[in-house]
């Protein structure tokens, strides 16, 4: 039970405190920091953890009866790196048991989902976990503050995080104190919740499409500019999930919309059809007054891919009428 201990202080090592911060250093980011602010969040969750250990038992549990932690913020996991670790697993076995609490239902993970899922991917049938006694607020909070100090979370994740959490606690200066967030970061993330529901329908799929920054900007233009503000999101909204626009210029995009009175009102043709790769955001394509566009992701297209493309295109039009 040492590694885990040893993982979570590793993670800290590194982290400084929110007054360390240079105000140049936070304005050269979109994403909110949210990492040195959990430091003091962190250090408790550390203890926690080493009093769960120590309290635990070792057992080889059935897969099927557990379950993820109901706080569990993240929404992707890595694939590619989930296959690795399933396969790390059958090659030398499980080094590191996960920790799990009883529920009626039967176990619920505290911490190691990715373990877990590694099992699921193997088809194995037991796994090794420490059962430990955790509160409700002890699952929340742990489950929010060890994601929350990876880089690969994103803040929409964190958001919906904080909103299972929040009913944990009597109070949001409660929370946010716990999660080492000012009452300023806190709202931030809670800022999230008030976009409309054409934005957060893509963000379930994409949840990197905005950082905490950006929410807050676009929900704040909307609100000043009312119905006019909605309309122009809609309309600006289509750019920023194809990546034609950043994500930091979408707020000030709807208030020129919004103030120009260009915002369009439903009689502007514009299509936009999203494509994928399995499960993966591969690009989309647009037609619209100014023509026909197809636009991929970065990284997914290959030479192959692109000579075939360019074959089909060279192909089909030589056979047109001239």
């Amino acid at each position: 039970m040492s590694n885990m201990r040893e993982q979570l202080l590793a993670k800290t090592a590194g982290i400084r405190k929110t007054s360390a911060i240079k105000e140049d250093e936070v304005k050269r980011t979109e994403r909110t920091q949210t990492a040195p602010g959990l430091a003091g969040a962190l250090a408790v969750a550390q203890l926690r953890v080493q009093e769960l250990e120590a309290a635990g038992v070792t057992s080889q549990l059935a897969v099927t009866e557990i379950a993820p932690n109901p706080w569990q913020p993240r929404r992707i996991f890595n694939e590619a790196k989930l296959s690795e670790l399933a396969e790390s697993i059958r090659e030398v076995g499980q080094v590191q048991p996960i920790v799990v609490r009883r529920v009626e239902s039967g176990y619920q993970i505290v911490a190691g989902e990715r373990r877990w899922r590694a099992h699921k991917v193997l088809g194995l049938n037991t796994i090794k976990a420490v059962v430990a006694d955790c509160s409700d607020s002890d699952m929340a909070v742990l489950a929010m503050v060890e994601n929350v100090s990876r880089d690969d979370l994103s803040d929409y994740e964190i958001s919906l995080s904080i909103r299972r959490t929040e009913k944990e606690f009597p109070d949001r200066k409660r929370l946010a104190e716990a999660l080492g967030l000012s009452r300023s970061g806190l709202f931030q993330f809670l800022s999230f919740d008030k976009l409309p529901d054409f934005v957060l329908k893509d963000m379930e799929i994409q949840p990197r499409l905005l950082g905490a920054n950006a929410a807050e900007a676009i929900v704040s233009a909307i609100r000043k500019f009312g119905e006019a503000g909605l309309a122009a999101a809609r309309e600006v909204w289509p750019d920023v999930v194809s990546g034609e626009l950043e994500q930091g210029k979408a707020a000030a995009a709807i208030k020129l919309l919004a103030t120009q009175g260009t915002a369009p009102t439903g009689g502007k043709e514009r299509s936009i059809d999203k494509f994928f790769a399995g499960k993966e955001h591969a690009g989309s394509i647009t037609k619209d007054v100014n023509g026909f566009t197809v636009k991929f992701k970065p990284g997914v297209m290959t030479e192959a891919l692109e000579a075939q493309i360019r074959a089909l295109i060279s192909q089909t039009f030589n056979h047109l009428p001239k």
